[in-house]
């Protein structure tokens, strides 16, 4: 598929996965166009973590699960009802976690890029991951994000250290279908703004 048809295929991952291993070569593609993602002063300051250890797994999911029982708990009932459906990780299913981390010293003190706007490190992570999620979309492999998570928890889990910090947990495996519709959109959390609300020429 084009990057226009992977850009509207695209979607957030829960229930869908087979429970089948995505294939290493498949993965290592995936993973190698997420490493060419433009980066402030090219200093690509990620790292990718392979996690499939089902234990490591196991005990990611139980403590991501504790995490959404206390933000459903913190919700008004209105709100609780219409997120108690939406499933919000499938880290086990998916047999392969991906965790993305950032690393601020890469690159030294002086980035070219990163004078003024320190977030851009932090942007080119993303990037990153926007390129891991398109690829594997095209290779018809499924990416869930999960962010339900305590930072130093999951830090300490797959044993990330110095200047370098987990920024996602991403599910990946293969699907049995990617929605037509994202999972927020049909269980009715929030809908998408119309591209008509989000441009503005010239000033706000």
């Amino acid at each position: 598929m084009d990057v226009f048809e992977a850009i509207a295929r695209r979607r957030d991952v829960r229930r869908e996965f087979t429970g089948d291993v995505v294939p290493d070569d498949v993965l290592w593609r995936v993973l190698e166009a997420a490493h060419r993602a433009p980066s402030v002063g090219n200093t690509q300051p990620w790292d990718f973590v392979v996690v499939r250890e089902r234990a490591t797994l196991r005990r990611f999911a139980e403590h991501v699960a504790a995490r959404r029982a206390d933000f459903a708990a913190s919700l008004p009932p209105e709100r609780a009802a219409t997120f108690d459906p939406i499933r919000i990780e499938g880290i086990e299913t998916s047999g392969t976690g991906v965790v993305v981390t950032y690393d601020d010293a890469r690159g030294g003190e002086h980035v070219l890029g990163r004078a003024t706007v320190r977030e851009t490190g932090l942007l080119s992570v993303a990037l990153a991951i926007e390129n891991l999620w398109l690829a594997a979309t095209a290779e018809g492999i499924g990416v869930g994000w999960v962010s339900f998570y305590d930072e130093p928890f999951l830090a300490d889990l797959i044993g990330v250290g110095g200047a370098s910090r987990p920024v996602a947990w991403l599910c990946v495996g293969p699907v049995e279908t990617l929605q037509d519709v994202p999972d927020l959109e049909r269980f009715g959390w929030r809908p998408r703004r119309p591209l008509t609300d989000a441009v503005h020429w010239e000033r706000w």
